[in-house]
């Protein structure tokens, strides 16, 4: 007696992100909180809030380190999101090349010049 066949044969396409951009954009948005955590804590403790005590905070290293790690997450939060919304909804394969290229380097040339940004203070 043959064994019997449950259910039909799923055929999985698609680009097979799933659990590992499940997984991206949560480690990104822990990074993002730590950060908004850290300038919480800065503000709040800081004996005055000028543009000096400011500037002294992010001309440290670790600022800038710290800052630059959270700006990376947030072009690749924001790359995975914009991703998926383009491959969700956009079917037109030609719009869909195009916004990405434009996303991507879009989020590209802002990583950039923040890196510059933070390296000139």
């Amino acid at each position: 007696m043959s064994s019997p066949n449950f259910g039909s044969k799923r055929l999985v396409v698609g680009a097979h992100y799933g659990i590992k951009d499940w997984l991206i954009q949560r480690v990104t948005a822990v990074i993002m909180a730590i950060y908004t955590v850290v300038l919480f804590a800065a503000f709040m403790l800081a004996p005055n809030i000028s543009y000096d005590s400011w500037a002294g905070l992010f001309a440290q290293q670790w600022m800038k380190v710290l800052t630059l790690l959270a700006l990376l997450s947030l072009f690749y939060h924001a790359w995975i999101g914009v991703r998926d919304i383009v491959m969700d909804y956009i079917k037109p394969l030609a719009v869909r090349l195009a916004l990405y290229m434009f996303s991507l380097l879009w989020l590209l040339g802002c990583a950039f010049y923040s890196a510059q940004i933070l390296w000139r203070v």
